[in-house]
């Protein structure tokens, strides 16, 4: 069994719809270094982050504790945009997305989903995976045996807490709630 401390990124210094891949805010830097501060209560975990510059900068405080490099890994990354979908209607489509279900999702995206499920589960050992609020829902739905796409409100740089068992991913604890916009 390997425990799972699933950390959402900071606040972004751009908005999912003016941005492709924004960096941190001063104020999620500053999110960045409490959550370091607390998984190192943790003891020495592994470090995945998510290939976008908001994880990866939300994983280097910790990284820089551990004296390690984070494993970078697509299967964390956020929710992919469907080709369909245009640059500035993105937020339109996952607005609408966030309030279903995966069964009505399109096969592409639930596709993506399976392969987040199969790649947190398959994790051996205890890990600290900085990552985005829909896959963090995915997790814990998986867990919760939910089939909607948000289940709850991760807020920036809170750490949601799971174990990755041979029966599934077991919900431990929630980490912090908010509002989240999608701008």
């Amino acid at each position: 069994m390997a425990r799972l401390y699933l950390v959402r990124h900071g606040e972004p210094s751009g908005t999912w719809t003016d941005a492709r891949d924004p960096g941190l805010s001063p104020l999620g830097h500053e999110q960045a270094k409490g959550a370091a501060e607390s998984l190192r209560a943790f003891g020495a975990l592994d470090v995945i982050s998510s290939p976008l510059k908001r994880a990866q900068e939300t994983a280097a405080p910790y990284a820089l504790l551990r004296g390690v490099a984070p494993t970078i890994a697509d299967a964390v990354a956020e929710i992919p945009t469907p080709e369909s979908i245009a640059f500035d209607n993105r937020g339109v489509w996952l607005r609408g997305l966030m309030t279903g279900s995966w069964q009505d999702a399109e096969p592409t995206l639930r596709a993506w989903r399976n392969s987040v499920i199969a790649f947190l589960q398959a994790l051996p050992r205890d890990t600290a995976i900085f990552s985005h609020y829909v896959a963090i829902n995915v997790a814990v739905a998986a867990a919760r045996k939910d089939d909607r796409v948000t289940v709850f409100a991760p807020t920036h740089a809170s750490i949601t807490v799971l174990d990755a068992t041979s029966a599934g991913l077991v919900e431990v604890e929630l980490g912090r709630t908010g509002d989240t916009v999608v701008r």
